[in-house]
């Protein structure tokens, strides 16, 4: 599985800077001798949306106007034309799309009931999980757009290939490495006629997941990116209190074991030693080598208790005592990690700052 995500990043990255013009041939009959999930065309769309209506009890000559108007404007995906077609012809639908869109309002916390029963027919509940997912994505609100995503089915929706994109993304976001790889796989493999911006972001997160490495420096800066976008939608409930926590653990996991690697022992050239060893640090052993710059820092101990503390109570603090907090906290820190604790809560500050 690793191998050929990676073999379809590079030809896309390829291809998507003019450079493999002559693998471009094959590549597509590699993806036509996959599943081939085409997206349905507009006549076809239509049709299945005016069936549904009548179905619905929806067929009287206003409703059928309002219904000729959607589909007379071509220049809209089809799935916005199916998504119209769903609230024009029942409220709950268009409940539901209105607050996932609206961007004022608090994001919807739970996946609504109506995506998951089952006695819906399977056009309007896949189809209105596909727009109502595309709508959370785009206000970031990933859990539940996920959520909305399992709900339905590649092959039940209009569109193939925005449901596996929205689902690429969703589980990138949650740190859902190994979802992730098998959705973009089958983006790139089985959908046909993507467009462009969707293979590239796809391939861009092949590219950024082949990086990840468990338990270091990169995973603490992602679970706190994905911490500060549940602060932002107003979600500081026990899920993320428990998130903060793990981030404390492994912060402090990390550091402990810096501390054991270079006790003593460890060239600290450029501030990667928590204690200081033997080369300028905060205990030193022995005089500083010529031409070298000191990096202190510290004892590399942080207070996993009052870092959570100050997550949660962060917007509560005015300014002078957020920096006092910060300096006192950082304190011991070795530079490296120091700065990731910074920047940590100053993005929390930030945060704060937009929310008023």
């Amino acid at each position: 599985m690793k191998v050929r995500l990676w073999s379809l990043a590079l030809l896309g990255i390829a291809a998507w800077v003019g450079l493999a013009s002559a693998e471009a041939p094959q590549r597509a009959r590699v993806s036509d001798s996959f599943g081939a999930l085409q997206a349905a065309s507009p006549e076809v769309a239509r049709a299945q949306a005016l069936e549904w209506l009548k179905a619905n009890g929806k067929s009287d000559a206003t409703t059928l106007k309002a219904f000729d108007a959607i589909w007379g404007q071509a220049d809209r995906p089809v799935l916005d034309r199916v998504a119209d077609t769903l609230s024009l012809g029942d409220s709950e639908a268009a409940k539901l799309l209105t607050e996932a869109r609206d961007p004022v309002s608090p994001a919807p916390t739970a996946v609504p009931a109506v995506l998951e029963d089952h006695k819906k027919p399977a056009f309007y509940r896949s189809n209105l999980a596909l727009a109502f997912a595309k709508a959370l994505s785009n206000r970031r609100a990933y859990e539940e757009a996920l959520g909305a995503l399992k709900a339905a089915k590649a092959e039940q929706v209009v569109d193939p290939s925005t449901y596996l994109f929205h689902r690429a993304v969703a589980e990138h976001a949650l740190l859902l490495k190994d979802d992730a790889t098998r959705t973009i796989v089958r983006l790139l493999d089985d959908a046909v006629d993507v467009p462009e911006r969707y293979k590239l972001v796809a391939v861009l997160m092949a590219f950024d997941m082949g990086s990840w490495q468990e338990k270091d420096l990169g995973e603490i800066a992602r679970k706190m990116n994905n911490i500060e976008r549940r602060l932002e939608l107003a979600r500081g409930g026990p899920q993320t209190q428990k998130m903060q926590k793990d981030v404390v653990a492994r912060l402090d996991e990390l550091i402990k074991k810096l501390e054991n690697q270079c006790n003593g022992s460890c060239d600290c050239n450029g501030g990667g030693c928590p204690n200081g060893g033997n080369n300028g640090g905060a205990n030193p052993t022995s005089p500083m080598r010529d031409s070298r710059i000191a990096k202190n820092g510290g004892a590399g101990k942080v207070d996993a208790k009052k870092l959570a503390g100050l997550a949660q109570e962060w917007g509560k603090l005015p300014e002078k005592k957020r920096a006092e907090a910060i300096q006192e906290l950082t304190r011991d820190l070795p530079p490296k990690y120091k700065e990731v604790v910074e920047n940590y809560f100053r993005k929390l500050a930030q945060n704060t700052a937009d929310t008023r």
